[in-house]
């Protein structure tokens, strides 16, 4: 087995915990190896630090699977972690729909296994891992003997790793088009066209955080794609809800979400750009009790940071400038690159340029089914604020 050697000066994160090992990080090497195969990384000294695959055509040119030297890396692995990460789930109350794997924080990176019911959509992102796919899908049969398992492996991130974009059954077919319950709601999930693996787990908590601040309430949601805040606020008492979409096949989906759990009457939705109609209403002096805002990620590169918080700013500003006094603002980011105190500080500025004072309700981050490992920050990416707007 090959082995790599820390620089000198360069490698406190790695030893600290961090999986990724990048290439300006490693000096000395001993040993050939193919990529995509299990190597030994140790620190300048020689003191052994972990083993994971390798990929010398990317940046991340080590990921770390173990820090056990006597553990092999084999299919049995890749059981034990899967199984591990199943009970952990269980014990926080994850049974039916949850994140399974979620990457480095469930030490195995660049995989996500998402759990749908009895179906399952899986992501290998680095070549590394995409080797062993046949021994996860063993694995996932063991534990779950499953109805189904699909691969959403169509993301460009993969083409980094030298591995094509593709996305197909990993068992027999089935029906892609498939329904899960949250908080006692239904929600139907495209497995083969949804966006990421067809659902986004990672709200599910904060979705039950807006019950209380919905009763009643006129409720506008921007960027609601498949509906599903706007369908937990119809079944939390609001009086109306108007969720706006730039997608129409995101629309269909909300409206059809609403037919399904009965609420057509109180959910209306709009084939919109969100961007435009919320400035245009905060201009025409429109008014609601509790504004949604939930966009996609604004920015995947360091370079674009700055555009994204004034991204975030503009949308917040004219979400603020929509609720009524003494209403409700609930917004999220999911750009990873932009950290906690950034998107505060971005939500503070909003605020007073729209010359509104803000009272904190409720500040979270990503459902707990996808963990937050403290030495490693990229694991918390998700941040979710409910304000009442003064």
């Amino acid at each position: 087995m090959a082995k790599f050697f820390l620089r000198k000066k360069i490698g406190d994160r790695v030893v600290n915990g961090h999986p990724w090992v990048f290439s300006n990080e490693l000096g000395d090497t001993e040993g050939d190896c193919q990529p995509g195969d299990i190597v030994e990384v140790y620190s300048y000294n020689g003191s052994f630090i972990g083993k994971g695959y390798v990929n010398p055509s990317s940046q991340i040119r080590i990921r770390i699977l173990s820090r056990d030297k006597d553990e092999q890396i084999d299919n049995q692995f890749f059981y034990n972690k899967i199984k591990a990460a199943w009970e952990y789930r269980q014990q926080i109350g994850y049974i039916e729909n949850c994140r399974l794997i979620f990457g480095e924080a469930d030490e195995l990176p660049a995989l996500i296994i998402d759990k749908f019911n009895d179906y399952f959509v899986i992501q290998t992102l680095a070549l590394g891992i995409d080797i062993w796919k046949g021994a996860i899908v063993e694995a996932l049969q063991k534990i779950f003997k499953p109805k189904g398992i699909y691969e959403r492996n169509d993301v460009p991130v993969r083409e980094v790793e030298g591995l094509p974009q593709q996305k197909g059954f990993l068992s027999e077919p089935f029906d892609t088009n498939i329904i899960l319950n949250e908080n006692g709601l239904k929600f139907h999930v495209d497995i083969v066209n949804g966006q990421k693996t067809g659902y986004f787990l990672d709200q599910q908590d904060n979705r039950r955080a807006i019950e209380h601040i919905v009763k009643g309430a006129d409720v506008l949601e921007g960027f609601c794609y498949t509906g599903t805040f706007s369908l937990h606020a119809a079944h939390y008492g609001a009086k109306s809800v108007l969720g706006l979409d730039i997608s129409e096949k995101a629309v269909a989906t909300a409206t059809a979400n609403a037919q399904l759990n009965g609420y057509e009457d109180i959910c209306k939705f709009q084939t919109v750009n969100a961007f435009d109609v919320l400035k245009n209403w905060s201009k025409e002096g429109k008014k609601y009790d509790v504004v949604m805002l939930d966009p996609p990620a604004f920015t995947k590169s360091r370079a674009n940071i700055q555009k994204a918080i004034t991204g975030y700013k503009e949308i917040n500003l004219r979400g603020m400038k929509l609720v009524k006094p003494g209403g409700f603002l609930v917004t999220a980011s999911c750009t990873n690159l932009v950290p906690p105190d950034m998107f505060l500080k971005t939500i503070e500025m909003a605020a007073k340029d729209a010359k509104r004072k803000l009272r904190q309700v409720t500040w979270q981050t990503q459902a707990s089914d996808h963990p937050i490992l403290w030495h490693i920050p990229t694991t918390q990416y998700l941040k979710f604020l409910i304000v009442q707007v003064l």
